[in-house]
């Protein structure tokens, strides 16, 4: 059907791309999305439940008709189990994610990961250290067999809490202890939610909550926050690269290889088998004048933080990049991939290949990746890649790519004030950064592509606010432009004085979106230099176009942690009022943060500055007039 393709999307080559997926009569996301409305209203509030086979059963929101469940369960209990096991599945995905890491590191210490090294060898001994593995007199793949055993320790229940909470400042500690919320094992929290949410067990929908905040914190600064470290230990903790950013990033002569997913295990063989001497030749000998290997969601980011490799796109654009014609392979692991890309490929010559033995698409070959294999696996599939260069029909590539730099790791940051905070506290207490805000999560096809996320980043650093993203957002900001030096001439006044002497842009890409632990580590490390609680600090967090059970999970793990975090698609909570005020409200005085709601991207923006100045205001810091 026609439609306005800049209603879906600010970005030209979504526009394009769209239009040309309506000519060759290529289904996307956006027409599934449109044959499904009217969507379920029950289940938008969050008012139905399918967890006993009693139901299906609902709850009427306008009191005309049934007010509880066959179980006797009513709203609030419905609205909030519904809530608890989105956070058990967002906290389950990512800190999997971390398990799958530590299990490879701990190959790559008894020897049978051939491909994998140790990249980090300072990271590696300075967590060491955070888990009581004595380091001297060891080699290196010694204290990463020690190391891995005692993370893999964390997973179970055996522990009183988890080992990385300690980076929080002792405030934050103090208030999960009272509040009895502080994790005590990644697993042992979500199979608890589990257990909680089953018929007949927690009906209390408050304890349901409080335990979903203990669920998300198992996560935050336990799971993700183990993924992210051993990645760096792994593949190399990031350092500032230049990248090249949206779908103008293919080469019509060079075989393109899309990597889609987000664990880096896979994506760093494919790396090195595209950039082998062998492969090289054979793409030479099909008549290609190179590999181009670029990303598209996290996968893609992870490698543009460590190593420069271009991003295609963003969730919203995975169907898209796929109707340019041009992609030879693309290559998945999990999470965030719709299982309608076999089909879209279908349409053209892509080959598609699934590589987890937890992650099975329709239209794809299967060729599962372990560490033992991994390697010669990557050769295997980017020389399959090379062979179906040569069977390609007509290549539309509409656009030129834009420039942008990834890679600022905490590590990074800190070096680039010069090895400590203290110039960046300066720098907010002088008010030449009012505070910072972390702008993270996917893309939404409810929402207009990338909208959210490069309207709310473009109003806060115009007004001095220092912004770090993650994920799709990093994405979307980077087609902005705003990861480029030049980009400070979009800031205010004091963010440009400061991200011009630092050779800085005002928006930093810190990762993939399990990398918001590195928000989390760099908040803490100014709350614990100011002598304060995370939530005395003039930060923020934004999720502008959320859709994902992660994105829930990272969004209470914030407030959990102190920060206030504003959200743009309401999530399924409007059932319960007693709910809702909670969240927006009511945490407040629990946590010290809420979660706010709201869908434009420019109201988002002034409820931001509004908080930033509330904290500034309590800190005893200079009042600043707002831009706009």
């Amino acid at each position: 059907m026609s439609r306005k393709y800049e209603d879906l999307t600010i970005t030209k080559d979504g526009q394009l791309l769209l239009k040309k997926a309506e000519h060759d009569q290529v289904e996307t996301v956006w027409d599934r999305y449109q044959a499904q409305l009217p969507q379920c209203g029950y289940c938008d509030m969050g008012l139905s439940c399918r967890i006993c086979i009693m139901g299906p059963c609902r709850v009427d929101p306008f009191g005309e008709g049934p007010q509880q469940g066959v179980c006797g369960a009513d709203a609030d209990i419905i609205v909030a189990r519904n809530l608890g096991r989105m956070i058990a599945a967002g906290a389950a995905s990512h800190s999997d994610h971390g398990r799958d890491l530590v299990e490879v590191l701990a190959e790559v210490a008894e020897g049978r990961a051939p491909g994998y090294t140790i990249v980090d060898e300072a990271k590696l001994k300075s967590l060491a250290a955070e888990f009581g593995v004595a380091v001297d007199g060891k080699d290196p793949l010694q204290i990463a067999k020690e190391l891995a055993a005692a993370m893999q320790e964390e997973f179970g229940t055996r522990k009183k809490e988890l080992t990385l909470l300690k980076r929080a400042p002792a405030k934050r500690q103090d208030i999960w202890k009272k509040l009895g919320i502080a994790p005590r094992g990644i697993d042992r929290e979500t199979s608890e939610m589990m257990h909680r949410t089953h018929m007949g067990v927690d009906n209390g929908w408050v304890s349901l909550l409080l335990h979903g905040m203990r669920n998300a914190l198992s996560d935050g600064w336990g799971g993700s926050m183990i993924a992210t470290d051993v990645s760096d230990i792994l593949f190399g903790t990031p350092k500032p690269a230049a990248t090249t950013v949206n779908v103008g990033v293919l080469k019509e002569d060079q075989v393109n290889i899309i990597v889609h997913g987000h664990n880096p295990v896979v994506s760093e063989m494919v790396l090195q088998a595209c950039q082998s001497p062998e492969m090289l030749q054979l793409a030479s000998a099909k008549g290609a004048k190179g590999i181009n290997l670029a990303g598209v969601c996290c996968t893609g980011n992870e490698l543009l933080m460590r190593h420069g490799v271009p991003m295609a796109g963003n969730h919203l654009t995975t169907e898209l990049v796929l109707a340019t014609g041009a992609v030879d392979m693309m290559i998945v692991d999990y999470q965030c991939i719709m299982p309608s890309l076999g089909k879209v490929a279908a349409c053209y010559h892509t080959k598609m290949i699934s590589t987890s033995d937890k992650a099975h698409f329709p239209g794809m070959e299967h060729r599962e990746f372990h560490p033992d294999n991994v390697a010669d696996m990557a050769r295997m599939v980017v020389k399959e890649a090379i062979d179906n260069f040569g069977r390609r029909g007509r290549v539309y590539i509409p656009v030129e790519p834009v420039n942008a730099i990834g890679g600022f790791s905490i590590e990074t940051i800190i070096g680039a004030l010069g090895g400590t905070p203290q110039p960046l506290i300066e720098a907010i207490k002088a008010g030449k950064i009012r505070g910072a805000a972390g702008v993270v999560g996917c893309n939404n096809p409810k929402i207009k592509q990338d909208y959210g996320h490069v309207t709310l980043t473009r109003r806060l650093i115009e007004n001095d606010i220092l912004v770090l993203d993650t994920g799709c957002a990093a994405v979307a900001n980077a087609k902005a432009g705003f990861k480029v030096a030049e980009a400070i001439n979009y800031a205010g006044p004091g963010l440009k004085e400061i991200c011009g002497a630092l050779g800085i842009p005002p928006v930093l890409h810190v990762g993939s979106c399990v990398d918001n632990v590195r928000i989390l580590g760099l908040v803490s490390a100014l709350a614990n230099a100011l002598g304060v609680d995370i939530s005395d600090l003039p930060v923020a967090g934004a999720a502008p176009e959320w859709y994902s059970e992660k994105a829930a999970t990272i969004g209470v793990y914030f407030v959990a942690s102190g920060v206030y975090t504003v959200l743009g698609p309401m999530p399924p909570i409007t059932g319960s009022m007693n709910i809702v005020n909670l969240l927006t409200q009511g945490l407040n005085d629990l946590v010290g943060a809420v979660f706010a709601v709201e869908p434009d991207p420019e109201k988002a923006a002034i409820l931001i500055r509004k908080h930033i100045e509330t904290k500034r205001q309590a800190l005893g810091l200079p009042f600043l007039a707002n831009v706009g």
